[in-house]
């Protein structure tokens, strides 16, 4: 009799799961968590189009043509002029941080060649480490800038297509003047891989003592809670220093990506980066109860993390509010340092800025581990 399907004994057990799946808080939350976070992000924060872009003008000379090329540019929804350089060497210190995707740069004398007609020319720098920021943008130059000069000149409609050729527009793609797209993955890889493996490995580093009764023992003995952390965090440090010269030596032996930076610079960001995902994947260990909650709850942070960082779409193609929502994730930052010391040969006062933002998250997420794990022995 017992061997005989019974719907009674069925029923009993999906009601047996279905309460403990409602008092599994972290699972039942990541079951309807994750699928909105992913109808957001695709559906409104990814871009891979992306217009209103930063751009720096450089022009000592405020003429009508000058004018109308600028005014034309803003038009095409791909450029937004929110920064002037007063110098070249203004230009590049926007362009290598990272503030501005273009320079355009019209010289002093384009007004006198124009109405000359000795060829005038007006230069436009792209920072081209992500080749799909770029592209778009800069396959309306040409056609733009001079339709742009026509009207300035009044120019009648029978003769512009032979008046287009007065304009001669320089493009000059930065860092990346082939456009190959390893240029831009590789880099942000060494970030993507940091994360996912110290946050995972150290979230379930106090979840596992804990699952295998070991705790106790841990708590008997005389060590404070920093001891405890530090004794936690500090061998994956190691770790990641391991996965760090991996990634590095790929990057250069199978992929020629170049590395114009400074080394020691690109390593004291790592080491701060990853002291921050050590210590966050602490702090989700205080949290989860078990090695499954843990894992979950670092899933839960990595998805928007990767999707919103730049790493996977256009940084700059997102609306304002997912920019502002990816600050928040160290990954973004560090991102921005891997790019600009490896391809662009950025110096500290280049990413001080965003190593500021990394130190930051370390003294955030020590606190948070500290504080938790104090209650938790409570």
């Amino acid at each position: 009799m017992n061997d005989v399907f019974s719907f009674a004994r069925l029923g009993a057990l999906l009601i047996k799961e279905f309460i403990q799946m409602r008092r599994d808080r972290i699972t039942f939350a990541m079951m309807l968590g994750v699928p909105l976070i992913q109808l957001v992000l695709f559906g409104y924060a990814i871009n891979n189009d992306p217009k209103s872009l930063p751009a720096a003008l450089v022009a000592t000379s405020n003429d009508p043509y000058t004018r109308a090329i600028v005014a034309a540019l803003q038009t095409t929804g791909y450029y937004r002029f929110d920064h002037v350089a007063q110098s070249a060497a203004d230009a590049e210190f926007l362009i290598s941080r990272g503030d501005v995707a273009f320079v355009v740069t019209i010289p002093a004398d384009f007004a006198k060649r124009v109405e000359s007609g000795n060829n005038p020319q007006i230069l436009i720098e792209a920072d081209a480490t992500d080749p799909a920021v770029a592209s778009g943008a800069i396959s309306t130059l040409g056609t733009v800038a001079s339709q742009a000069l026509l009207r300035a000149q009044g120019t009648q409609e029978a003769a512009a297509e032979a008046a287009k050729g007065q304009l001669d527009v320089v493009v000059h793609r930065r860092y990346n003047p082939e456009g190959i797209s390893q240029y831009n993955i590789v880099p942000g890889l060494l970030g993507v891989i940091l994360q996912m493996t110290m946050v995972m490995m150290t979230s379930i580093a106090l979840t596992r003592e804990t699952e295998r009764g070991t705790m106790e023992n841990l708590l008997a003995m005389p060590s404070s809670p920093l001891e405890i952390m530090l004794g936690k965090v500090l061998p994956y440090l190691a770790v990641g220093g391991v996965q760090v010269v991996v990634v590095l030596a790929a990057a250069k032996l199978l992929f020629a990506i170049p590395f114009t930076g400074s080394m020691s610079l690109l390593l004291t960001a790592v080491l701060i980066f990853v002291l921050a995902l050590v210590l966050l994947g602490y702090s989700i260990s205080t949290v989860a109860r078990t090695q499954m909650q843990a894992l979950q709850l670092t899933f839960f942070f990595f998805l928007p993390s990767i999707m919103l960082s730049g790493f996977m779409f256009p940084y700059r193609g997102m609306p304002d509010w997912a920019q502002t929502f990816g600050e928040i994730f160290p990954l973004t930052h560090f991102l921005r340092i891997t790019r600009a010391v490896m391809l662009k040969g950025a110096e500290l006062p280049a990413v001080a800025g965003e190593i500021g933002w990394l130190v930051v998250f370390v003294a955030l997420f020590a606190g948070v581990a500290l504080v938790r794990f104090r209650r938790t022995l409570d």
